[in-house]
Formats: C-alpha cells, sequence, structure tokens
C-alpha cells in the first residue's frame, strides 16, 4: 500500500517527468559526458572496494564479515552512483532519496526475517563463541560446526545428520561450547546398598579411575556420600579429561565401576521394599 501510494505521489511523478524530458531530449556531447561520468564512479568504486578490502585483510577479519561488508559497500556506492548519474539529468534529489527511501522499506519488511539472521550471522562472526569443528549446543541442536555463514550454520550432529540453524536463533539463545576447553569434568553417580561400607565403595570407584589412561590426577578425583535414598546411598563422582576423551571416560567408567563392585561384593541396589513378618 505504501509502496503504490509512493508511485503516485507528485515527487515521484515529477521525477518521471524530467527523466522523460531529459531523455527526450538527449544529445550526443550528454551522452559522452554521461558515459565519462559512469566511467569515473566505477573506477572510484573499484579504488574504494580495493582500499576496504587491504584494510580488512591487515584487521584481520572473518571471511564472513569481509564479504558481507564488501558487498554492503559495493551496494552503497552503486546506490550513489545511481544518484550522481541521475542528479546529472536534472533529477531532483529530494523525490529521488524519497523514492529509494520507501523502496528501502518495502524490501527490508519483506525480508526482515532474513535480515535478522543476517545480524544474528554478523554477531557470530564478530563475537566468535564458537568456530568450525567445535562441538556446541545452539539453538535447540546439538553437533558439531561444520560451516559459519552469514545466515545459517551447518551443524553436523552425532547420528550423521546436517542441520542448519538460523543464525537468529543462536544468537538471541544460550550457547553451549564443549570444545572450548582443552580438558572437561566427567561427573557420574552411583547407588550402592546400606551393607556396603562407603570406604570399600569410594576405593573401588577411585582405583577405577586411577587405572584409567585417559583419566587426568590433577585436578584430584573425588569420590563422595551424595544423598542417603529410601533404597541406597548415593555417591557422586568426579574427575577430568581432555575434552576429545569425554565419552570414551564417561561410558568406560560406568562398566569399569560395576565390575569392581562385583568383584569387590558391593551390592547396587534398585527400588525395593522389605517386608518383615513379625510373629506374636
Amino acid at each position: 500500500m505504501a509502496l503504490s501510494t509512493a508511485v503516485d505521489s507528485p515527487t515521484t511523478q515529477e521525477t518521471l517527468e524530467v527523466l522523460g524530458d531529459a531523455f527526450h531530449n538527449f544529445s550526443w556531447e550528454q551522452l559522452g559526458a554521461l558515459a565519462g561520468l559512469t566511467v569515473a564512479c566505477l573506477v572510484v568504486i573499484r579504488v574504494t572496494v580495493n582500499l576496504m578490502d587491504r584494510a580488512m585483510e591487515r584487521a584481520k577479519m572473518d571471511r564472513g564479515v569481509r564479504t558481507f561488508l564488501r558487498s554492503g559497500l559495493r551496494v552503497t556506492l552503486w546506490m550513489v552512483t545511481v544518484c550522481v548519474l541521475l542528479g546529472y539529468l536534472g533529477v531532483p534529489m529530494t523525490s529521488l532519496v524519497a523514492l529509494l527511501s520507501v523502496l528501502g522499506l518495502a524490501v527490508s519488511l519483506a525480508i526482515q526475517g532474513t535480515l535478522s539472521n543476517l545480524a544474528g550471522g554478523i554477531m557470530l562472526l564478530t563475537a566468535h563463541p564458537f568456530s568450525a569443528g567445535d562441538f556446541v549446543e545452539a539453538g535447540g541442536v546439538s553437533g558439531t560446526v561444520s560451516e559459519v555463514g552469514l545466515v545459517y550454520t551447518k551443524l553436523n550432529t552425532a547420528d550423521n545428520k546436517v542441520v542448519y540453524v538460523p543464525n537468529g536463533d543462536i544468537s538471541g539463545k544460550t550457547i553451549v561450547n564443549y570444545s572450548a576447553e582443552d580438558k572437561r569434568r566427567v561427573e557420574l553417580t552411583f547407588s550402592t546398598s546400606y551393607d556396603a561400607k562407603p570406604e570399600t565403595v569410594k576405593d573401588c570407584i577411585l582405583q577405577c579411575i586411577g587405572q584409567h589412561p585417559l583419566t587426568f590426577a590433577t585436578p584430584e578425583p573425588m569420590a563422595r556420600v551424595s544423598a542417603y535414598g529410601d533404597n541406597a546411598i548415593e555417591y557422586i563422582v568426579r574427575c577430568w579429561c581432555a575434552t576429545e576423551d569425554y565419552w570414551q571416560v564417561y561410558f568406560d567408567l560406568q562398566e569399569q565401576v560395576k565390575a569392581a563392585f562385583d568383584a569387590a561384593g558391593v551390592e547396587m541396589t534398585y527400588p525395593h521394599v522389605n517386608v518383615h513378618i513379625v510373629e506374636q
């Protein structure tokens, strides 16, 4: 509606009339001058873009950001070039600017979702919350970052699916980067019978951690009683390993601690009810 109103406005009609008169009275001298002005504008565009490329390269900007800024600069310079050429033809700048403003508003409303993702992509490329190869949880999806684009981020999930997440969804929510640090803490919970001595249980757990080749001795592993449940005593276990070895250590300890409990006679209980019958 706004666009059609702008086309029918007096300023737009005036612009079209001026353009018609200019082309009707066009001469070879004006054509030569217009061609020379066009060539000069093209040279200015090329020199300006090259200077910006060198500046961004010296600043070591991300490739995606450089591409976006270069494209934005080109569009801006081309718009200025069109205004200069139309101004040479005698088109009033006020009406031309009004027309371009309305057109820009209409385009921005039509692609506002894309612009939101584009803004999110610029934020991700400048803030660097993650890089290609990191395992992250972002936008409700967990996976390894394959590519960070201006509009979408490409993730490879653990079950070998490729997911394209809009950058607007990522930048507006919490991002968890599991690969940012070189080591991670493995945290496990075990439940044993009240008949098992806590010292025996903790010795079994710490022995399994100490014998595992991928766990770290520092920070020191920990195994402590965390709660007394209705049917069992709960133990919390914490140890550290390299980030890339997290899941290997996690699953190995689950299996090895159970084997150690069986060898030591420690029972891992499950919910149950003991009924005591008293004869009178």
